[in-house]
């Protein structure tokens, strides 16, 4: 138990030091988003009316969230707005309460107006509690509407995750130049 307690606050703790560092533009990351859209797009063909009418997205191929009583996540993905690049975000995430497991997903977040794009971009843009995501299934995207400017769908990858535990997503935007 205190191996695992040690090995969580160290996960923590990096979880929260990685974003400090910088790096150059990171190609392979562009590339895994590519492809992190095209099976969104495969997924649910319905999403193709987001990605059309939507004033940015940001794309997070890969979402490590892992806990055991304290828990948290870590991603790295890419904005866009009107299809374009504009920079990498990162999100982290703390939750604690009841959790045990990993889980490994995919998450795209749209961005329905300028207002709702400039709030993320424009600062350390974070999600409540109450926010919650889709699932992406065959056919969800048309049930689906945008609440206060944004909608996030996601797709598992691996992994299994018990949880009701209390966090928020934290995510911080870096231009790309």
């Amino acid at each position: 138990m205190k191996k695992i307690l040690i090995t969580t606050f160290l996960a923590v703790i990096l979880l929260f030091t990685s974003p400090l560092l910088q790096a150059k533009w990171d190609a392979d990351l562009e590339n895994k988003c590519n492809t992190t859209v095209a099976a969104f797009k495969q997924a649910d063909a319905g999403l193709s009316s987001f990605f059309n009418q939507a004033y940015g997205y940001a794309v997070f191929p890969n979402i490590g969230k892992g806990g055991l009583g304290i828990g948290g996540a870590y991603g790295t993905g890419v904005v866009y707005k009107h299809g374009k690049i504009t920079g990498e975000t990162k999100m982290t995430q703390l939750s604690i309460g009841f959790q045990a497991g990993g889980q490994a997903y995919k998450q795209i977040i749209f961005f329905q107006d300028q207002k709702a794009y400039d709030a993320f971009v424009g600062t350390n843009y974070e999600f409540s509690a109450q926010a919650s995501a889709v699932a992406i299934t065959a056919g969800i995207a048309a049930q689906t509407s945008y609440s206060n400017g944004v909608a996030v769908f996601t797709q598992v990858k691996a992994g299994l995750m018990y949880e009701a535990s209390l966090g928020g997503q934290q995510y911080r935007f870096n231009e790309r130049k």
